[in-house]
């Protein structure tokens, strides 16, 4: 197969037509539609009874991010409107550190009507709080934002809850409304840090919750803070030119031990599945970073990080146990308990998954990184499964219905 550089983006396109994207989230969470994929078999169902395709012993992996309110909207002083996006902390900084600084922080940001800004600050005053923005460094694709505020004992975290909109994609084409204040968050959202849902786990409640842990499923939770290159789109021609965005990633101890106690256990029907694409993104990520500790047990947090090519690149034999086993060495190495570090992974056809068996994901926009990597887990025939999407009334995008893929038969 030829390397994934070559692959030519306008073969994972399709026709998306605007009435198929959702606007809105259905009223009830898991009463959306349901595509289950496996071993070229398709069939609808609604997440409600999701369960009744999960095997017992299996473990699903949950992304537990949780959407910050990053759009910020200031007016000057003669009352134009700027908006400011807050996209990651400045100088690499540690994303839930930035979230939980006092007083002053430096932001990447977006700029909308960058030409009303014409003061050195601009404010918000509300009658509890005062938020204060001035650009230091204008970057090539952002700018560097200095925000300070009063009083100056609550986190920036607190000041974006209180001052800020929750950021809704820009393909729905509307402002945020008091909606999308719940249902733009998964119901087990925690770690504060996302500018965009992990919309796969947007369809997931309790009843579900109770359903699975019925069955005898394990559940686990990583995080992974989903930035705005999300919806960035592939311009390039090839996948080459295109520059995959780096997201920020907390993974526990215990959550490594898990995953490697199920991708050892002997029960034959057991499974590995991501709910998301985050999700997948970050157990994948654990495997190629336990292939650089297994190379390399001095190796820094640092080097460790996945890179854009490291999965097409890096030399590699061993099994995916192998792989946690060394990076769980590397942790007890450099007595670190909890991963804190960035991802690049690039998923696409080619690739094949070292630790998931299975992938829960809702409808991609065409073209897109997002749909790759679902053509990466189910082949060719990601577009029969979008075909049959579109022809049996599926909603597309971030509040659209769903499928479970399954990559292979069970072990």
């Amino acid at each position: 197969m030829k390397h994934p550089k070559e692959f030519q983006i306008k073969d994972f396109n399709y026709d998306l037509p605007a009435n198929r994207i959702a606007k809105y989230p259905l009223d009830e969470r898991d009463l959306s539609k349901l595509l289950v994929y496996r071993e070229n078999n398709i069939k609808t169902d609604i997440y409600r009874n999701i369960n009744n395709y999960i095997s017992e012993n299996s473990l699903l992996v949950f992304n537990n991010t949780k959407v910050i309110h990053a759009r910020l909207h200031f007016k000057n002083a003669t009352g134009g409107k700027i908006e400011i996006f807050c996209l990651e902390p400045s100088g690499n900084a540690e994303l839930s550190s930035a979230m939980s600084q006092h007083q002053i922080v430096e932001w990447e940001c977006l700029i909308g009507g960058l030409d009303k800004w014409k003061e050195k600050t601009i404010s918000i005053q509300t009658n509890n709080f005062l938020l204060n923005a001035e650009i230091l460094k204008r970057n090539v694709h952002s700018f560097t934002i200095q925000f300070s505020w009063q009083p100056e004992d609550v986190t920036f975290a607190e000041i974006l809850d209180q001052v800020g909109q929750i950021p809704i994609p820009p393909y729905l084409k509307r402002e945020s409304e008091e909606v999308d204040l719940n249902r733009y968050q998964t119901v087990y959202a925690e770690q504060k840090g996302s500018v965009a849902a992990p919309t796969a786990g947007l369809h997931f409640t309790n009843l579900i919750f109770e359903k699975l842990r019925a069955k005898n499923v394990d559940i686990d939770y990583v995080t992974l803070h989903v930035g705005a290159g999300t919806f960035k789109p592939v311009k390039s021609e090839t996948i080459e030119e295109h520059d995959m965005h780096a997201e920020w990633i907390e993974v526990e101890r215990a959550s490594i031990e898990k995953l490697l106690f199920h991708i050892s256990a002997e029960h034959s029907n057991q499974n590995v599945i991501a709910v998301g694409t985050t999700s997948l993104r970050t157990i994948e990520s654990l495997y190629w970073m336990g292939v650089k500790a297994q190379q390399n047990l001095d190796a820094s947090l640092l080097e460790l990080e996945v890179r854009q090519w490291d999965a097409y690149e890096l030399q590699h034999n061993g099994s995916a146990k192998d792989a946690l086993h060394s990076l769980l060495a590397w942790m007890t190495k450099n007595e670190v308990k909890k991963l804190i570090c960035k991802t690049q992974l690039l998923i696409v056809p080619s690739y094949e998954l070292k630790i998931a068996d299975g992938l829960i994901t809702n409808f991609h926009q065409p073209g897109s990184t997002l749909l790759l990597l679902v053509a990466a887990v189910a082949g060719d025939d990601w577009k029969t499964i979008y075909h049959y999407a579109l022809e049996h009334d599926f909603r597309f995008l971030s509040y659209g219905d769903g499928s479970l893929l399954f990559k292979k038969k069970l072990k």
